[in-house]
């Protein structure tokens, strides 16, 4: 009609009632998304890239949710998905250009024309299927490839890269007279992080607890003077559980002059964490509790030695653990964890040795005996001390390295229940 007037928007370009909106740009449309993860994960991984098929899969769903539409998304969406690293950002760069910036031009609409064919050693070609419009070229993840011949599975497995263990966990392993002194404080600060909870122990005494299953007399029959002396409102209680009591033993005789240390460091972790008692003993018994409690591993360490006044000296483990038990710290050692850490040379006779044992068997919950040389192989207790205190052992653990070590706390604190 020829006065009818536009409808509005009509004569400034836009779509009207009869006229379709334009076609949406949109990047790698019909690409296969799986293929291109791959290819692109596979030749960031070439670069030197640490990628996989976690990264893969998280592409895969970032371009299934958000699909690009321009090149700089795919970039970014790429980025987010694939790099972990602030390192890896330059070989992500590096290779997203090589692939893309060279690339023939991807469709960006409906109607744009073909692919156009780009064959190097780079862009693969593709064969084309029958009655498609395209030339077979372009990007290798562009169209699925038919299956022509089995894949070779010398290129088709991914490397796995070699886990390597770090240089602290490949010190633990050395004996303790291959490590410096620097060395020792590092591990004995690890093996103090790894004690970080401790078993507890029932006490006799009661709390009031709602889950209890006891019924305590005294506050239900309180509140019963509110109710006319009906127990209306039942207390419950529950035993109190406390940590389990520890007392260690440790041997600074000159036999033990290369794992002196390391069993300090040790003992230190158990006091830290078990609140443990510990005594040093070579011919005389020295408490080292208060000096080993320091925050400081070098000085908990040197101020223990400097107590220790006959260090490097003769052994007297019967006389010594008697010392102990006769002291006032001897009632310490009923229902506690104690941990002997000695190698069992002794000067004191045998049936010194097995009353002592005796007397320690009855009020210990646990005694375990570490010795530096329990795990050489074909390891006899024939040593005099050594075979008259094993009859009373709950547990000989070899202790001759720091891994040792932290393989008999671990096992300490299951026992300690």
């Amino acid at each position: 009609m020829a006065g009818a007037e536009l409808p509005s928007g009509a004569a400034a370009g836009h779509p009207g009632p009869d006229r379709p909106p334009p076609a949406r740009p949109v990047l790698l449309r019909g690409t296969d998304r799986a293929a291109l993860a791959v290819a692109l994960v596979d030749r960031l991984r070439r670069a030197g890239l640490p990628t996989g098929l976690t990264e893969a899969g998280d592409l895969v769903h970032a371009l299934d949710v958000s699909p690009p539409l321009t090149v700089g998304a795919l970039y970014w969406t790429a980025r987010v998905a694939l790099v972990r690293r602030q390192p890896d950002l330059a070989v992500f760069d590096e290779v997203f250009a090589a692939v893309f910036a060279d690339a023939p031009p991807l469709p960006l609409t409906r109607a744009s024309g073909p692919l156009v064919a780009r064959r190097d050693d780079v862009h693969v070609p593709v064969p084309a299927q029958a009655g498609d419009p395209a030339d077979g070229g372009g990007l290798p993840w562009a169209t699925l490839p038919p299956a022509v011949a089995p894949a070779d599975p010398t290129d088709s497995a991914l490397a796995t890269p070699e886990r390597r263990p770090s240089a602290l966990a490949a010190l633990a392993e050395l004996p303790f007279e291959d490590l410096d002194a620097s060395q020792t404080d590092q591990l004995g600060e690890a093996l103090r992080a790894t004690l970080t909870r401790w078993p507890t122990r029932r006490t006799r005494r009661q709390a009031a607890d709602p889950s209890g299953r006891r019924i305590a007399l005294r506050p239900t029959i309180a509140r019963a003077r509110r109710t006319a002396w009906e127990p209306v409102a039942l207390v419950r209680e529950r035993p109190i559980r406390r940590p389990r009591r520890a007392v260690l033993l440790c041997d600074v005789s000159e036999s033990m002059r290369a794992q002196a240390t390391a069993y300090l460091h040790l003992m230190r972790a158990f006091t830290l964490v078990a609140d443990a008692e510990v005594f040093a003993f070579a011919t005389t018994l020295t408490r080292l509790t208060p000096a080993l409690r320091h925050t400081s591993a070098t000085e908990a360490v040197a101020r223990a030695g400097t107590l220790v006044t006959d260090r490097f000296g003769g052994t007297r483990i019967a006389t010594n653990i008697s010392a102990v038990l006769n002291s006032h710290h001897g009632n310490a050692l009923r229902g506690a964890l104690v941990i002997v850490a000695s190698d069992g040379w002794d000067s004191d006779p045998a049936d010194q040795m097995d009353a002592a044992m005796a007397r320690l068997r009855r009020r210990a919950h646990r005694i375990l005996w570490l010795n530096p040389r329990a795990g050489a192989p074909g390891f006899i207790p024939s040593v005099a001390g050594m075979a008259a205190a094993l009859p009373y052992c709950d547990r000989l653990l070899p202790a001759a390295t720091f891994h040792d070590l932290t393989r008999a706390a671990h096992l300490l604190q299951e026992v300690g229940g």
